[in-house]
């Protein structure tokens, strides 16, 4: 857990107040930025992921800042938190020495969680294309269907709650690379099952993570869709996305777990 400061009032509200009944190992709350700006696209489901992302934090104490700000991209504001998560976030929203302090961040045990259009944007910036998984940004995407998505790494606490074989509906995101060499896939989707149009082929992975020098990186597809902000499943891999990306919950194959007050 992150040294506390004095929170700057750049950021816009919180979501959740501290109850140290559901604190992490340190027996600090967790703390979350919330980052959802958009220089593209905006999704009309961001409201409904920042609603989500709220009762996650309200039922467990963790405090969550939400801000469309730029200037929570600096260090001393940025060591306030154990995970910065970035909500179908579009374009290019930070600039070159907010940049650097992001990397700054993740690289020395910061934690990242991109949600859907997360991946379409930042497309100059190199290190995020490496912070997403070897260069994985959107290329393109079909209409809108139902899908088969088959559990690759169930022990990862971002598998959550999906089983070994789901259908789901949302909106399938193909990458300009595929990030499998960079990153472990916790997902992939069954091209079979669905239109992908100029889709990535039999290996088409859709959620994954990987540690990038000392930090955690996790990203989803999931997420286009308002529906999808109210899927248990899908609540519950971000929840434990973000324990992940915070260091609390490691993944299981050699690494110690974390407590039961993180949950």
């Amino acid at each position: 857990m992150r040294s506390p400061l004095t929170v700057r009032p750049v950021l816009l509200w919180s979501l959740a107040a501290c109850l140290v009944s559901a604190a992490p190992l340190s027996g600090d709350p967790l703390r979350i930025l919330l980052f959802t700006r958009t220089e593209g696209f905006r999704h009309a489901s961001i409201a409904d992921g920042v609603a989500m992302i709220g009762r996650i934090a309200g039922d467990r104490g963790w405090v969550v800042d939400h801000t469309e700000e730029t200037d929570a991209f600096e260090p001393a504001t940025l060591a306030l938190y154990d995970a910065v998560v970035w909500l179908s976030t579009t374009g290019d929203v930070l600039d070159p020495p907010q940049e650097a302090a992001f990397e700054d961040y993740v690289s020395s045990d910061g934690g990242y969680v991109g949600i859907h259009a997360a991946a379409d944007c930042e497309y100059l910036w190199p290190w995020y294309g490496e912070l997403l998984g070897g260069g994985a940004w959107f290329r393109s995407h079909p209409a809108i269907q139902a899908a088969t998505l088959h559990l690759e790494s169930p022990g990862h606490p971002g598998a959550g709650l999906f089983e070994a074989e789901t259908s789901f509906t949302d909106e399938w995101y193909n990458f300009r690379a595929n990030p499998r060499p960079a990153v472990e896939v916790i997902m992939t989707i069954d091209e079979d099952s669905y239109d992908p149009g100029r889709g990535m082929g039999e290996d088409h992975p859709i959620v994954w993570a990987h540690q990038l020098d000392a930090g955690r990186a996790f990203y989803t597809v999931l997420g286009h869709l308002p529906a999808t902000y109210g899927d248990m499943r899908f609540e519950e891999q971000i929840r434990r996305a973000i324990l992940w990306s915070a260091g609390v919950l490691i993944f299981e194959d050699g690494f110690e777990s974390g407590g039961v007050s993180a949950w």
